[in-house]
């Protein structure tokens, strides 16, 4: 700590002991020298407002705290102050909208939550009036530290928060709402394995704890464990059938998770009656109308979302994502109005960004297109963390473990079912198009990115094992006890059936298994591995002007996705190497030039028989939760294979980190 860092913290500290005497001119003397050097100090913002307030100049303390709000948009305090404020001077109303506020971004403040009961009261909101008092008097049975520990949560402190917390644990260590706080913390650091456990062990100690259950679900969601997020929700929903604030929604996801989307969709419209203006409730009605193929149904609901909130990216980007929808000239003019605004939020400027792409690319103004599609990856490159030094490193450790002696000394020790089509690649690569041949012949489940293999890679690798040049994961596949094997085999297949029906082979659609089919050979010997591929300007691109919900972190940088590209071709060639005939190759000019011809060819290699339903995918009716939903439910179509040239003087650093290795095998005619 600096010098002058800790003269401000000695002040912060006398000025602090000064209004808690009373002293307020001498409080307001140290604030006012302070703000004197620098006036965007939250902290002296802060106190500042809080001595002027209890003086009774109310009109200073709220102009103190809109300086305060500007400077620390998150603080929940400082909107608690505002609430005070406007109750002293009789304006209830926008005493209410500051303390709903206050507890919005910082759940822990129990004066908001008691003001908020009354004032719900006071308005003839008795059920919002119980729900406020009973938190207020839940969060006064909190020892100071948990409170604290949420503080530090609400304001980004996750460090302390989790410091804190286990300090806390270490003394009492079943305290259920401690194990609560440290989940909710391990989810934030996306370490779910962590916040699973920790909830489950919650739910040992109280089986009943609604609250735990809720925030179970929600992670179970986040992980894709849908089966299991389904049945802990319905019985959520059973047991609390008025609570449709928080578990009717939970009901109404895990549903749509398991693929029970009339189930979602009744839930879902039962909540948008009961909350008309809850523009996520309409948003994620559309997505199930979008999977059902009801594509007017979607949009209807899509354009209700942002009519209500005409600042919400999702609305516009999901409409754009529907790849078939054509903007109008107001709503192009309405989307550039809502991502010029500063105080719009990253994520939905990021959002609008990508949909103005897709307007104006749908135009052919090309230019204005990459414009915005370069804006609004450079929005999300901006909090992406794709490294690629660890993807060389992944891509390495793969290939110097995973050999013909691995293979050999593992040989038949796997499980021996030939259920599993596993569909790898990058994303835009055509993959969505092969799953809808595929599942559309009678013996062949469709089913989703499943997260399965890309879990259990996970457990392998272990926790804190970071990807260094002898990381835990895949090494540990040559030293693993051998019966592991074929009982991972045996719980992937377990795992996935409540995806399938009764077919006699299903696909896994995640793309990124191409990193793990070392691992899918050694579990699944018998599995089949389809390699679907796509020419590097056009995948490349594709994945570029696509915004994804979570993950493919490499596609926010053209220089990214082109290393990306490189290094999954380098992979790609070890395992045909070293796993001869176990993966299939399937280039996605190809099947569009000569659909029978690849589709007799990949039914071959999936041992199955030629079914006509194949060639005509396009009118197999099945859930579909991809960006490219509604083109697999169109015949093939040849307009996309060179879109990228359109844009082709933007593209030069694409090409150059693609290099000319890549272009020696797939050229620029």
């Amino acid at each position: 700590m600096t010098k002058a860092s800790k003269d401000i913290s000695s002040k912060t500290i006398e000025a602090q002991k000064l209004l808690e005497s009373g002293q307020f001119q001498a409080t307001d003397t140290i604030c006012m020298t302070e703000l004197e050097i620098d006036p965007k100090n939250g902290e002296f913002l802060y106190i500042f407002s809080v001595s002027n307030r209890l003086q009774g100049k109310h009109k200073q303390s709220l102009d103190t705290l809109e300086m305060l709000v500007k400077v620390r948009p998150g603080y929940g305090r400082a909107y608690q102050e505002k609430g005070i404020n406007y109750q002293a001077i009789s304006n209830l109303p926008k005493a209410g909208v500051a303390f709903e506020k206050a507890v919005s971004l910082d759940p822990s403040l129990i004066s908001s939550w008691k003001n908020l009961a009354k004032l719900y009261k006071m308005a003839g909101n008795e059920p919002q009036s119980v729900i406020a008092q009973n938190q207020s008097e839940f969060l006064s049975t909190l020892p100071n530290e948990l409170l604290n520990v949420m503080s530090y949560m609400s304001e980004g402190r996750l460090e302390d928060a989790e410091r804190l917390c286990r300090f806390f644990l270490k003394r009492n260590k079943t305290h259920v709402e401690a194990m609560r706080l440290l989940a909710e913390l391990a989810t934030l650091n996306k370490v779910f394995e962590d916040a699973e456990f920790l909830l489950e062990s919650c739910l040992e100690f109280e089986p009943d704890h609604t609250n735990a259950k809720i925030q179970y679900v929600n992670l179970l969601l986040r992980s894709q464990k849908f089966n299991k997020a389904a049945t802990i929700a319905k019985q959520l929903n059973e047991d609390h059938p008025e609570d449709t604030d928080n578990i009717l929604g939970l009901y109404a996801a895990a549903s749509s998770g398991i693929g029970d989307n009339s189930e979602a969709i009744r839930a879902y419209l039962t909540l948008i009656q009961s909350h008309p203006e809850n523009h996520f409730y309409l948003t994620s009605l559309a997505h199930v109308y979008k999977a059902e193929g009801q594509f007017d149904e979607a949009v209807n609901y899509y354009q209700k979302a942002y009519t209500i909130k005409p600042e919400y990216g999702d609305a516009y980007w999901s409409l754009a994502n529907t790849k078939r929808y054509q903007f109008s000239e107001n709503e192009i003019e309405q989307m550039l109005i809502q991502v010029s605004k500063e105080n719009t939020e990253a994520l939905d400027s990021a959002q609008i960004s990508f949909a103005l792409g897709k307007a104006y690319e749908d135009a052919e103004k090309f230019e204005d297109s990459f414009k915005y599609y370069e804006k609004g990856n450079a929005l999300k490159n901006s909090s992406a963390h794709h490294n690629a030094k660890q993807l060389q490193q992944r891509i390495n450790s793969q290939i110097n473990v995973c050999t013909p002696k691995l293979f050999e000394s593992k040989k038949g020790l796997g499980l021996d079912d030939p259920a599993p089509i596993f569909i790898v690649g990058l994303p835009r690569s055509g993959s969505t198009l092969i799953e809808q041949i595929l599942s559309s012949h009678s013996q062949v489940d469709g089913t989703m990115e499943l997260h399965n293999i890309l879990n259990l890679a996970k457990r392998l690798r272990g926790k804190g094992d970071s990807l260094d040049s002898n990381p835990r994961y895949p090494a540990i596949l040559a030293e693993i006890d051998e019966s592991f094997l074929s009982q991972f085999g045996e719980q992937f297949i377990a795992d996935t059936q409540t995806y399938r029906q009764d077919a006699p082979y299903f696909i896994d659609k995640m793309p990124n298994n191409f990193f793990h089919i070392g691992l899918i050979k050694l579990i699944l010997p018998n599995a089949k591995v389809i390699d679907a591929r796509r020419h590097p300007m056009s995948c490349c691109f594709s994945g570029y002007k696509q915004l994804f919900g979570e993950g493919q972190e490499f596609s926010y940088g053209l220089t990214e996705i082109g290393n990306y590209y490189q290094q999954y071709l380098k992979l790609m060639d070890h395992w045909d190497v070293v796993l001869p005939d176990f993966v299939h190759l399937v280039q996605h000019e190809d099947v569009v030039e000569d659909l029978e011809k690849e589709v007799r060819k990949l039914l071959a290699f999936c041992g199955l028989p030629f079914e006509q339903s194949c060639i005509d995918y396009h009118k197999t009716e099945r859930n579909v939760r991809t960006p490219s939903s509604e083109q697999v439910r169109q015949p093939i179509f040849t307009t996309s294979l060179d879109l990228w040239r359109n844009y082709e003087g933007n593209l030069g650093e694409l090409k150059s980190a693609l290099g000319p290795e890549v272009f020696a095998r797939y050229p620029i005619e």
